[in-house]
This record gives structure tokens, C-alpha cells and sequence, in this order.
């Protein structure tokens, strides 16, 4: 009696291409269309509840997309010249992207250009964006591990533990795992299923992220740090238990500085900005006006205080100082001072109010502020 013992394993798909009439459709770049569309849907709600326009995440979306999606590729051709460059390489297929291999450094860098890009042309507040979009981004790249498991790769170092995966000889451009001569699929081995943990992790992460976000935790454009940390943390560990082929710096995977160098700069940012108030779409800028210039609101201006006027002049009695004789007394008012000249023989009643001084001699001069002595 023959007993053929099962082991507990994660199996792998053994077609990663489906064909419909002449036209292939690669699994690996379907999962990637997912993550994009699912990132762009749920951006799109958090950048309205910021007070953002309804249509504006799809404005900006194709910018980032566009700039990601070369900026992932253009990473991983430059950190791994050798695959498509050499001997025996084809150099064209550094263009096919859908064979995978898209380095999420570059798709991050790039895409962020395109986004700020996208921003500026639509007059959308970067920052706020980059917080909107950071829970979703994190997601997109959860549904894009599975177009690794698709194409059989991105795989750690072999194991025995029952969730070992299980890795088929795939060959990615014609989409098949090679056979045996009994028509079984090939196993290469069972390996430790890394594309597994980094798509756990990225959806802790995005709950983590939707979780502080929406009870206010985090300010200005610290969304978007606390995702860069927890995915490149994540990054650091996944790829320390990953033993394919990669470029080295001193000993350690090229990838791996990456994660700390990413790492640091998030967390000087996360520093920096605490105690911030919590990013918000906000108002669009004034529109320019006619003359091509942005119009500017001058500051209120204080009230200037204009000089008391003049008091009136007082009005010049018309009436005669005196009469008759050759001389006549006068009344001089100068600064409130009222100096008194006894006339002659013959002097007016005009000149009863004079203020007379001690002993009822005239010529004295009194203070008009003060109350005459009487």
C-alpha cells in the first residue's frame, strides 16, 4: 500500500498570462490596475472630506500614476542593470513592465513628482493631498504583492513552516510553469511567503494610518510620514528574510539602506512638524486677473489722526473803544491773557469787564484759567 504524504503549503498558480483571442492579459498588471484604481477611489473620499473638489483627485491621479509607474521602473533597471544588459540580455525588455519588476522607491519619488506637478497645475494644496492619498497608496501596494505570487517571486529564504510557499519554474513572458515528463508543474522549493507578510503589513498599516487620521492624531503632513515609516519598517524586515538575487552595499541589500535612509528622513519630517494643526484641502488661490497678476489684499490701514483745526477767531467787538479825546483804552487778548489799559479822560463802559488789580489800579494782567480774585 502506497501513502503519499501531504504537506501543508501555500500553492502557487501555474499561469500567470490568460489569453483572450490574441491578446494576452498578464495577472501581475491586472493586480497593479486594481491597487490604482482602489488607491484613487479611496483617495478621492478622503480628499472631499478635507473640503477638496469632487473631480480634482482624478486630475492629479494622472499625473502620479503616469510619473510611478516610470519612476518604479526606471529604480529597478538602474539597481538591477545585469538582468536586461550584458551578454545574451535584450535591453528592450526593460520595457516590459508587465513581466514585473517595478522598484517602489522610484514609483514613490517619481510619483510624488507627479503629483506636485499635478497639484500646482490644478492649484491643490500638495501636503494635504499627499495625506489624503497615503492610506491608499499603502493599499494599492497590498493588491500589487498578489501579481508576485502570480509570477511566482518575490519569495524568501526555504522553510518548513506549515504556511511555506510553494514556487513553480515559471517562465513570466509566456505566462506557464514548466512541466515534467509526467506533465506535473515543476516545484523549485518551498520558501518563507514574503510577498505574503509585506501585503499583511501594508494593510496594517493603512488601518493604522485610518484609524489616527480620522480620530486627529496626526498634523500636517504627518499621514504621510507615519505611512513612510511603517513601510519601509515593514521593508527592512521582509527583506531580511528574502535570499534571491540582489545587489549589496557592504554586506546588505540594496533595498534594505534604502528602507533606513527613507526611514530617517520621514521621521525628521514626523519631528519637525508636531503639534501642527491637521492638513485641509482649503480655498483655491485668488484667480489671476486680466492684467496677468495675481491680485493682492493690502492690509487695513490705521486711521490717520489730521491735525486739530484752528479755534475760531474771536469776533472783534465792533463797537468804538471810545470817544472823544486824542487817546482810547483797548482791550490786547494774547493766549488767554487779558491785559487791561485804563484810557484817558473820557474812556468807554466797554472797558468795565477789565479785571482791575490790587487797590484799583489798572494795567495789572490776570490769568484767564484762573478764577479772577474778586
Amino acid at each position: 500500500m502506497q501513502v503519499q504524504i501531504l504537506q501543508a503549503a501555500i500553492p502557487s498558480p501555474t499561469v500567470s498570462v490568460i489569453r483572450i483571442g490574441p491578446l494576452p492579459i498578464h495577472l501581475y498588471a491586472l493586480c497593479i490596475v486594481a491597487g490604482i484604481v482602489v488607491a484613487i477611489w479611496l483617495t478621492d473620499r478622503r480628499w472631499r472630506a478635507r473640503g477638496g473638489g469632487e473631480h480634482q483627485v482624478g486630475d492629479v491621479a494622472g499625473w502620479a500614476v503616469l510619473f510611478g509607474i516610470v519612476g518604479g521602473r526606471l529604480y529597478h533597471v538602474i539597481t538591477d542593470p545585469e538582468l536586461y544588459f550584458g551578454s545574451g540580455k535584450h535591453p528592450l525588455d526593460a520595457f516590459k513592465i508587465w513581466d514585473g519588476g517595478l522598484g517602489i522607491w522610484g514609483a514613490v519619488a517619481l510619483g510624488g513628482l507627479g503629483a506636485w506637478i499635478g497639484c500646482r497645475r490644478h492649484r491643490m494644496n500638495f501636503v494635504a493631498f499627499a495625506d489624503a492619498a497615503a492610506p491608499g497608496i499603502v493599499l494599492a501596494q497590498a493588491i500589487g504583492r498578489w501579481g508576485n505570487w502570480f509570477n511566482n517571486e518575490l519569495y524568501g529564504r526555504a522553510t518548513t513552516l506549515p504556511w511555506k510557499l510553494q514556487i513553480h519554474d515559471l517562465d513570466v513572458v509566456t505566462g506557464k510553469a514548466s512541466r515534467d515528463s509526467a506533465g506535473h508543474a515543476i516545484v523549485l522549493g518551498y520558501f518563507h511567503p514574503t510577498f505574503l507578510y509585506e501585503m499583511l503589513w501594508n494593510l496594517a498599516v493603512a488601518g493604522v494610518l485610518l484609524w489616527a487620521d480620522r480620530r486627529r492624531l496626526l498634523g500636517r503632513g504627518q499621514v504621510f510620514a507615519v505611512y513612510v515609516m511603517g513601510y519601509t519598517l515593514g521593508r527592512f524586515w521582509v527583506e531580511a528574510l528574502r535570499d534571491d538575487h540582489a545587489n549589496r552595499i557592504l554586506g546588505m541589500r540594496v533595498n534594505s539602506w534604502m528602507s533606513i535612509l527613507v526611514f530617517l528622513g520621514a521621521l525628521a519630517w514626523f519631528l519637525r512638524h508636531r503639534g501642527t494643526p491637521r492638513s485641509v484641502a482649503g480655498p483655491a488661490p485668488e484667480p489671476v486677473t486680466e492684467a496677468g497678476t495675481e491680485p493682492t489684499t493690502e492690509p487695513a490701514r490705521e486711521p490717520v489722526s489730521q491735525p486739530a483745526a484752528d479755534p475760531p477767531e474771536k469776533p472783534v467787538d465792533p463797537r468804538p473803544a471810545g470817544a472823544g479825546g486824542q487817546g482810547a483804552a483797548g482791550t490786547a487778548i494774547d493766549s488767554g491773557h487779558v491785559e487791561h489799559a485804563e484810557s484817558r479822560a473820557g474812556a468807554s463802559a466797554v472797558h468795565r469787564e477789565a479785571v482791575d488789580g490790587p487797590g484799583g489800579k489798572a494795567g495789572q494782567t490776570g490769568d484767564a484759567a484762573a478764577p479772577p480774585d474778586r
